[in-house]
């Protein structure tokens, strides 16, 4: 755990901080975009999966879910801010910590699925997008990115 000012950044792993992950996808991805809670949560988000949850003083404003793609790649996904709490630094944040965290179980490469408006936010952070991985969701489009860790 870290603190930046009043933010706490929680590694959840008890069902509590974990719904705090699941708070924030609804609050700002579900309301927004009329996303449902089928197609928010799928099969990667069961007990086991690892949320980076950050937190001001009791809210949960922002998360990221890291799961295993294999034993060299990790997926971050559903990685949101709360709106009120964007242009904070926190999506940066809640991205490194996770990349942190999967450094420490042991993945080498970190990879992502961006929003095609959002590529060179994570470019920033020394993603490479794959412009030929176009993936077409129900309410996105979506470009996978990579970064050796």
């Amino acid at each position: 755990m870290q603190k930046k000012q009043n933010m706490e950044i929680i590694r959840a792993t008890k069902t509590a901080e974990q719904a705090g992950a699941y708070y924030v996808r609804i609050q700002a991805m579900a309301r927004k975009h009329q996303i449902t809670l089928y197609e928010e949560f799928d099969e990667h988000d069961t007990p086991d999966t690892k949320y980076i949850v950050i937190v001001d003083n009791y809210l949960p404003v922002a998360t990221c879910r890291l799961y295993g793609i294999d034993d060299e790649r990790v997926m971050l996904g559903r990685i949101v801010v709360l709106p009120e709490y964007r242009r904070q630094g926190l999506g940066t944040l809640v991205v490194r910590e996770a990349e942190m965290w999967a450094r420490e179980l042991g993945y080498k490469i970190s990879v992502l699925e961006s929003r095609d408006n959002k590529i060179h936010f994570y470019e920033t952070m020394g993603y490479v997008a794959n412009l030929d991985k176009k993936i077409e969701g129900v309410t996105f489009t979506c470009f996978r990115m990579e970064k050796n860790l």
